[in-house]
């Protein structure tokens, strides 16, 4: 369920988002792009074969395989993220989901205490992913995986990720889980219900229900039990909380929030933070961050040591935000508080803050419009610096006074 492109993309794709290869520097191609399409189908072919397949089965994976303009134009035209949490989360967190979500806590109840019991995933959180990822298996989308696959493999925008996905394939293929002419996923390869890819499935895979082979698009035990799986890969403390609603006390010191920064819970709590309802789901001693997604008139949450294996899905901010949010709505929580927070400055102003602050000599990345963490923590720095309330939420008032 990792975001795939996240930390490399100029901009991120919605409303889903996938398990993946992950975040951080592309790696280098394992042979050259570009070229004539076949001629590279040849060199997949030697490379498959030189890492021991045999040629009778990696020609046979190849022969249906097409070049995929849909596909470079879908990774053309991803969309920019602009959207706050608080408007973000009410439109992904529809009633529709919340009931659909607890139904299926319900239908596979059996198989969440499986899950819990030997991979400490909580079943809200699986069930989040499979909800925002593709509508509980509804949408988990037409296009072809091989082609796209080799298609993005072939461009030579970031061919280092695709490439080792097409050998992931061919070793499904081999134990019979990969159709190349009719295996179908998301544009950039991501298959079944909580959309991983080949690499992740071939590594994190599990048959859920026993039937001898690994199908993420037909097995709902399979995706949840396989998402479960690679969450625990990626660094998930069994049976621990990962964000709780909380409230602020008056006068809090707001320069203490976001993600970098972490105390125990006990020390938050002597500080005068609260569980907004009932007690701190998190031990006492537990490393937390305070959160205000929408700054100090919003919403405020703390975040466990699990909040941060969200990031290993997808990097932006609020996207993470609204899953761990909706993950402990399915399991009871309350509607957050949504307050009073400051207007979100338009994509317009919030460009106009990014150029600021890189005249400043702040690195916030790329001037896109995106409240990033590079450009929150800008804001937040300068916030302290000219005497406002250091929330990281960037307001007209902040952009005059820079």
């Amino acid at each position: 369920m990792r975001k795939f492109l996240s930390a490399i993309a100029l901009s991120l794709s919605l409303p889903t988002a996938s398990f993946g290869a992950g975040a951080g520097d592309i790696p280098p191609p394992m042979i050259e792009c570009g070229g004539s399409f076949s001629s590279f189908v040849g060199r997949m072919k030697d490379l498959a074969v030189s890492k021991g397949h045999d040629r009778a089965t990696v020609d046979t994976f190849f022969a249906s395989v097409q070049q995929d303009q849909r596909t470079l134009g879908a990774d053309r035209a991803q969309g920019i993220f602009t959207t706050g949490f608080i408007e973000f989360s009410r439109k992904l967190i529809s009633q529709y989901r919340i009931d659909t979500g607890r139904a299926k806590l319900s239908q596979y109840d059996s198989v969440f205490d499986t899950i819990e019991r030997q991979f400490g995933v909580s079943r809200g959180v699986l069930v989040a992913f499979w909800a925002f990822e593709t509508d509980f298996g509804a949408f988990q989308g037409d296009f072809n995986t091989l082609n796209s696959l080799m298609t993005l493999s072939h461009d030579c925008r970031r061919p280092g990720l695709f490439q080792p996905q097409v050998l992931a394939a061919i070793d499904l293929f081999e134990h019979g889980d990969f159709s190349p002419a009719s295996t179908t996923g998301a544009w950039a390869g991501e298959i079944g219900m909580v959309q991983m890819l080949p690499m992740d499935i071939r590594d994190s895979g599990i048959d859920g229900d026993g039937n001898g082979h690994v199908d993420l698009k037909g097995s709902a035990p399979d995706a949840l039990m396989s998402g479960a799986n690679m969450l625990r890969k990626l660094g998930w403390r069994a049976n621990e909380p990962w964000i709780q609603e909380v409230t602020l006390p008056q006068g809090f010191d707001y320069s203490k929030t976001g993600t970098d920064q972490k105390m125990s819970v006990s020390q938050w709590a002597t500080l005068g933070v609260a569980p907004r309802s009932g007690s701190f789901t998190g031990a006492a001693s537990l490393p937390a961050s305070v959160l205000v997604p929408q700054g100090h008139g919003g919403p405020a949450f703390i975040a466990y040591p699990n909040f941060d294996v969200y990031f290993e899905w997808n990097q932006s901010f609020t996207y993470v935000m609204t899953a761990a949010y909706f993950a402990t709505r399915l399991e009871g929580a309350d509607i957050y508080n949504a307050g009073t927070p400051g207007p979100a400055l338009s994509g317009a102003q919030m460009k106009a803050l990014q150029q600021k602050l890189q005249a400043m000599g702040y690195d916030v990345g790329a001037v896109d419009g995106i409240l990033g963490a590079r450009t929150r923590a800008a804001v937040q720095r300068e916030q302290a610096r000219l005497g406002l309330i250091a929330d990281a939420w960037p307001t007209v008032e902040l952009l005059n006074r820079l």
